[in-house]
């Protein structure tokens, strides 16, 4: 009897050794796997990605719309309205002696004529002098979402009121982070500049054109590092929720991905070409309404 509880035991420990090397070949199994994955970068990865660069865009755009109503009312001597922001935002303007602080409040939910729902605040402060050829607006956000997305951060943005083109222009250092609904996080941290190239100063938002170059730095939930760099001007038309054509280069560890946004059409697609030479077409499908 005594013989055969030994057995038995010797049994239950080889077993019990078996399941803890199968156990342990199949940790290191999926560490490598997750290990080679990190030097992958994925369409998923890339469309939030892309939609941090159009919750950057327009948070810029809304601030230099506003900057420049302010400076073609002062400059021209006449009561200059964009027409860009709807009754639902209420502007609030406090002047020191020096300075102009501006806020922007979106309330619960205010539509903004491109479709792209905003709340919260977004507050600008510059110098007063409307005279000058070059000045900095620093721009924060408060409480503020963009189509249900959480936003925070701010923006140093170095405006010139005639760049060597003769047009208008805003380069921004900017630093955001933000949360979308179903909890997948992001920071975007960068310099972009971005050339008002059509519209300026028509009164009406449908016209206004600005093509945008520089590069950014893009940190997703996991933790991941992408280097992004626009290799062919983005072309931002403010009549559109979306980049309607350029290029912009996305590096995750040495792989470089293309993401072109098309041939200037104002739609959701754009062609993603992944590091191996594939490609395929992707929707910005979290920023389109049911």
């Amino acid at each position: 009897m005594k013989k055969s509880l030994k057995q038995v035991n010797l049994k239950v420990v080889l077993i019990g050794l078996v399941l803890m090397v199968i156990s342990c070949s199949k940790e290191d199994a999926e560490t490598v796997e997750f290990e080679s994955s990190e030097a992958v970068i994925t369409a998923t990865e890339l469309k939030v990605s892309d939609e941090s660069e159009l919750i950057s865009e327009e948070v810029t755009a809304i601030a230099e719309d506003v900057y420049a109503a302010d400076e073609i009312s002062t400059t021209s001597k006449v009561d200059f309205r964009s027409d860009y922001l709807p009754d639902c935002v209420t502007i609030a303007t406090v002047v020191t002696d020096t300075t102009k602080e501006r806020t922007l409040d979106f309330g619960e939910g205010c539509e903004l004529p491109n479709g792209n729902t905003l709340s919260g605040i977004i507050k600008l402060s510059y110098v007063k002098d409307m005279t000058l050829a070059q000045k900095t607006i620093a721009l924060v956000l408060e409480n503020f979402t963009f189509n249900g997305v959480s936003v925070e951060g701010g923006a140093d943005i170095l405006r010139v009121r005639s760049n060597e083109n003769g047009n208008p222009q805003g380069t921004a250092n900017a630093s955001f982070n933000a949360t979308w609904p179903e909890g997948e996080t992001a920071s975007f941290t960068g310099t972009r500049t971005r050339e008002w190239i059509e519209g300026y100063g028509s009164g009406f938002w449908g016209d206004n054109v600005f093509l945008i170059t520089g590069k950014r730095t893009f940190i997703n939930k996991a933790g991941n590092t992408f280097d992004k760099e626009v290799v062919s001007p983005l072309r931002r038309e403010l009549s559109c929720r979306f980049i309607v054509s350029g290029v912009l280069d996305i590096t995750r560890n040495e792989n470089t991905a293309s993401l072109d946004f098309g041939d200037g059409s104002c739609d959701a697609k754009g062609i993603l070409t992944l590091p191996d030479g594939s490609s395929e077409e992707v929707f910005l499908r979290r920023f389109l309404k049911n």
